[in-house]
């Protein structure tokens, strides 16, 4: 209880520290405007069903698509089970609505003590699954109190995170205590939870989950659909810059300025990170004089006529993972910059010529295994991912084996999600005593 009302104090101080950046964001950015009940005071849906109930909780739109093959699993083998989401950003929210229509989605309550408890009162989930790395210890404590497991899944612990949490273990081993399952990515991280207090028969090394959710075949609806919006050819080349930042969208430009002559067929797509930059990229692509078009803007239907612009930019937000598969080139984001990258699974998975810049450390592991297998080349700057186009556009062989041995890697890693759902079942009760 006094570690509750602590750490109540310590997130009511930061709440107020941070109440003019909140405003500022709301009033100039649209963001943080809803959600105040569920945040603040835990007032989420009321869940009316008695069926056993998978709470997850997934921070923001990475981890929202992360879900989905998780949510099958669960369904295959607990039929019976409820499953609820939870998540934390506004573009978040928007992709949970939108992807997942048949399931309650809410804000996740801040890790107040009052409305994690009237959440929890609310839901009254079997398990609460968070993923990859959510330990708010008030929202665990809650949990454990309602009579609910506890799970950590595709969990991962970068090294800054894991040097701060070691200087914070002692604070951590009751929260540790009340955690049922942690299905990691890898053995790495393994080390890092068990040396921070983690119990050692809670840790199991399931793999990545974000293996599994992506596409390996470029011959789905989807991107099959887009494709013929945006009015590709059979022989066009399209160069995909996505989850890009500031700076990387003139970057993956003036590559494109520079070939685009030599080289007819060349296409650009730029599917900038976050939406409120939506427009920036705009002004950038005005004052570039190259002739271009919004996707919002592309025919409602495949019949009509394509544009006949050779730039464009994806002005929406959840279809990036199709976008990949239309990709012969690829440029992941936030890798120039200081974000620390972007997801390169899914570029991988459909087979693309992969590059990124070298800031990539909150997907370290998965680089790393790419660059092993010479699957995916690294580009220091913009003249760096300008000759890495070339190359791919004056050797095709070249690139057309970089991105089969990016796929390969990737169908190598496939089934951490069955391994992650045959793990959690035993924790929803009326689990069979031989399942998993």
């Amino acid at each position: 209880m006094l570690t509750g009302l602590i750490l109540n104090t310590v997130y009511l101080l930061l709440l107020l520290a941070g109440l003019p950046w909140l405003l500022w964001s709301a009033w100039r950015k649209g963001k943080y405007r809803e959600g105040y009940a569920e945040k603040l005071l835990g007032r989420v849906p009321t869940r009316t069903s008695d069926a056993p109930c998978v709470w997850l909780h997934a921070v923001s739109v990475g981890e929202v698509n992360l879900l989905s093959p998780l949510l099958h699993a669960i369904a295959r083998r607990r039929p019976d089970a409820e499953c609820v989401i939870s998540t934390t950003t506004h573009t978040g929210m928007n992709l949970a609505r939108r992807k997942y229509p048949e399931h309650t989605v809410f804000y996740c309550p801040l890790d107040f003590t009052w409305a994690a408890a009237e959440a929890m009162r609310r839901v009254r989930p079997s398990v609460l699954a968070l993923a990859e790395l959510e330990l708010w210890p008030n929202l665990v404590a809650a949990a454990h109190r309602h009579g609910a497991r506890v799970a950590v899944v595709n969990g991962r612990l970068s090294e800054p995170s894991f040097r701060g949490y070691r200087r914070i273990r002692f604070l951590l081993r009751r929260v540790f205590e009340r955690i049922d399952l942690v299905a990691v990515q890898d053995g790495t991280y393994a080390e890092r939870f068990l040396a921070v207090g983690a119990r050692p028969e809670t840790v199991h090394v399931t793999g990545s989950m974000k293996y599994d959710g992506a596409r390996t075949g470029r011959d789905n609806p989807a991107t099959r659909r887009l494709a013929e919006l945006a009015g590709f050819a059979p022989d066009d080349v399209v160069f995909l810059a996505g989850s890009t930042q500031e700076g990387e969208e003139e970057a993956a430009l003036a590559a494109f300025t520079e070939l685009a002559g030599e080289y007819p067929r060349l296409r650009l797509v730029l599917v900038p990170r976050h939406p409120e930059r939506f427009d920036a990229v705009a002004r950038l692509l005005d004052q570039s004089g190259v002739a271009w078009v919004r996707r919002s803007r592309l025919p409602a239907a495949s019949g009509d006529p394509a544009p006949a612009a050779r730039v464009l930019l994806v002005d929406t937000v959840g279809e990036l993972g199709a976008w990949w598969g239309t990709a012969h080139l690829a440029f992941v984001g936030g890798s120039l910059g200081s974000r620390g990258g972007q997801n390169m699974i899914e570029p991988a998975a459909y087979g693309a010529a992969v590059s990124f810049g070298p800031n990539t450390r909150n997907f370290r592991d998965i680089v790393a295994a790419l660059l092993t297998r010479d699957a995916a080349l690294v580009v220091a700057d913009r003249a760096e991912l300008t000759a890495f186009a070339r190359r791919c556009l004056s050797e095709p062989d070249w690139a057309a084996e970089l991105g089969r041995r990016a796929q390969r890697h990737v169908r190598e890693q496939l089934g951490a999600t069955d391994r992650t759902a045959a793990l959690l079942e035993p924790l929803l009760p009326g689990a069979s005593p031989d399942c998993g």
